[in-house]
């Protein structure tokens, strides 16, 4: 079993690196994206939600769609992954977008009409960072 204490590959020999890496990748999706893909997941925090229903392409170059986001980029840069908890609008998204008033943690989701944003209103949702951008 892996213990909370982080080792480093150098420090163990070949045998037991094999016996970690098969153990990680045995455990399931999660350990999988921690060990071999090099996911981030940070634990769930609370953030201020409100929607918005713009037209036009996003601050990273794409269409509006559903499953995106706004958020601080210095929170959440653009290409992250998160998961949020916030009642019918529950589910995964794809933090695409940034605003001017989006600052700290607070985030913008993204809705196909004015009246379902009006509807969303603001609420505290709870936020979990599937993934991070990979850096170039």
């Amino acid at each position: 079993m892996l213990s909370a204490r982080t080792l480093s590959a150098e420090a163990l020999p070949y045998q037991t690196q094999q016996q970690t890496t098969s153990e990680v990748s045995a455990k399931g999706n999660l350990g999988e994206k921690i060990a071999i893909e090099e996911a981030y997941v940070v634990a769930p925090s609370p953030y201020v939600a409100t929607a918005y229903s713009l037209r036009g392409r996003t601050a990273s170059g794409r269409p509006v769609a559903k499953g995106m986001i706004a958020a601080d980029p210095r929170h959440l840069p653009l290409g992250s992954r998160v998961r949020l908890e916030a009642g019918a609008y529950s589910g995964e998204y794809l933090v695409a977008d940034t605003g001017s008033l989006v600052r700290g943690r607070r985030i913008d989701i993204w809705t196909p009409s004015s009246r379902e944003a009006m509807r969303f209103g603001r609420r505290t949702v709870k936020l979990t960072v599937l993934s991070l951008p990979r850096k170039k």
